[in-house]
């Protein structure tokens, strides 16, 4: 069973398989030991291949305001760096005990997540501008103090949610589903701050 992201005329799709039980062992191991074998391997690597997707966005933001198009190979590498980040955070936030695959290839098989991005044809140099000068003031600060305020949450149900996988196995599913509505809401607005949409992020993260 999974809690799937999407909503009418999103362009997101992004589902993350419930997981019954967790391992207690896992989950130790991961608290404990994780910095040494998924935050560095994985971080060190995510690091540098933020530096590039962030250098490929600097590029794709001229090709948009004079073509009008976000060409398909920098967006595909883009969105395979977000598919990489998203299935690292889903095994250290406790979602899954598989670890998560050094790629972010669609085709890469790791159930307990499913993420992609529809491909715009074409996006709007308008919003396009708007969004680089503007986007501060209708994107940033209302969803940014509202994100805020929900990760304040987050952080809490997460703590709480450690200690129940940890006495009995199961993250609970509320919390689970609220901490992945945190996470639905920020790729949206990610995706449309970063151009990779011109669908204006809705105030939640509904389904």
């Amino acid at each position: 069973m999974g809690t799937a992201v999407s909503s009418p005329g999103s362009p997101i799709k992004y589902s993350v398989e419930y997981p019954e039980r967790l391992s207690r062992g896992i989950l130790l191991l991961r608290t404990f030991l994780g910095v040494f074998y998924a935050c560095i391997p994985h971080g060190i690597i995510l690091s540098l291949y933020g530096v590039a997707v962030g250098f490929v966005q600097f590029i794709a933001w001229w090709m948009i305001l004079f073509t009008g198009k976000f060409p398909k190979g920098m967006f595909d590498f883009c969105v395979a760096y977000m598919r990489w980040s998203l299935r690292y955070g889903a095994y250290m936030g406790l979602f899954s005990d598989k670890y998560p695959p050094f790629s972010g290839e669609e085709n890469v098989e790791y159930p307990a997540i499913t993420f992609s991005l529809e491909y715009p044809e074409t996006l709007s140099r308008g919003k396009l501008l708007l969004k680089t000068f503007f986007g501060w003031a209708y994107v940033i600060i209302p969803h940014g103090v509202i994100l805020a305020l929900y990760s304040i949450a987050v952080a809490f149900v997460q703590f709480i949610a450690w200690w129940a996988v940890l006495f009995t196995a199961v993250y609970p599913r509320s919390m689970f589903d609220f901490v992945v509505s945190f996470i639905r809401w920020g790729i949206r607005v990610n995706a449309y701050l970063g151009y990779f949409t011109d669908v204006y992020p809705p105030f939640n993260g509904s389904e």
